[in-house]
């Protein structure tokens, strides 16, 4: 049996269901390629009571630890909630192809934590996501702004989640040259940091405010507000 545990999003955050099935698990690998971890390997450990393996893109695509769960019960743990913003879903699929029985077990993501910033979920529209940038190799990809525009003609907040490993500096300086080249003026945006845990904090500044702080700490995520609604904006005040 295989079982696709989410973490939620602090190191605390599994559910009681997934941390009573990750008990009777044989082998638990812990997927590190998504997100930058507010918490280490080891500390999860601690709180779930067993060992964790941490697995690269290579071993989760390669599909392997299937090939296990046809004969033990394996964990794969996914911060977040397994099936929201990655390519999981093929695992489902591999193991109905294979004949492995197959569980998800879910739990919070930055999909429920945003809406701590008072905008409210259902006028979220396309998620983008930016990639770390490679100026050395001519990396620059920005079509993330696409999604942006696209949004903002529907008037709809948008979401954008960061490449893991890239610097907040990086991330508005790429953001700033983005807008630049699709012709996309900002207004004020929000900054949230480590949603879901103790260290989580949420702020609605300018881009030029924003360039100015340098201790962000991973996991964060940009979000470029829509049309708001005057409840929205009375909560967005309050991270002013």
């Amino acid at each position: 049996m295989l079982y696709i545990i989410g973490l939620g999003l602090s190191k605390k955050g599994i559910s009681q269901q997934g941390l009573e099935l990750v008990q009777r698990c044989k082998k638990v690998y812990l997927e590190n390629y998504t997100v930058d971890f507010p918490y280490t390997a080891h500390e999860l450990g601690e709180v779930i009571g067993k060992e964790v393996v941490e697995v690269d893109r290579d071993f989760v695509e390669g599909l392997g630890f299937v090939d296990e769960a046809a004969k033990k019960d394996v964990a794969l743990l996914v911060y977040g909630s397994p099936l929201t913003a990655t390519t999981h879903i093929t695992i489902v699929n591999e193991c109905t192809a294979s004949g492995v029985k197959c569980k998800v077990i879910y739990s919070a993501s930055v999909f429920d934590a945003v809406t701590e910033t008072g905008l409210q979920l259902y006028k979220f529209g396309k998620v983008a996501s930016m990639p770390a940038w490679n100026p050395s190799e001519s990396y620059s990809p920005d079509s993330f702004m696409e999604v942006v525009k696209e949004n903002q003609s529907i008037k709809a907040h948008s979401l954008i989640l960061i490449d893991i490993g890239l610097d907040i500096q990086d991330a508005l300086e790429q953001l700033k040259k983005s807008c630049e080249n699709h012709k996309v003026k900002l207004k004020k945006i929000v900054l949230c940091q480590t949603l879901g845990t103790s260290k989580s904090k949420i702020f609605y500044k300018s881009l030029k405010e924003l360039e100015e702080f340098t201790a962000v700490r991973k996991p964060y995520c940009l979000i470029i507000p829509g049309d708001l609604h005057f409840v929205e904006e009375e909560v967005l005040k309050g991270f002013e």
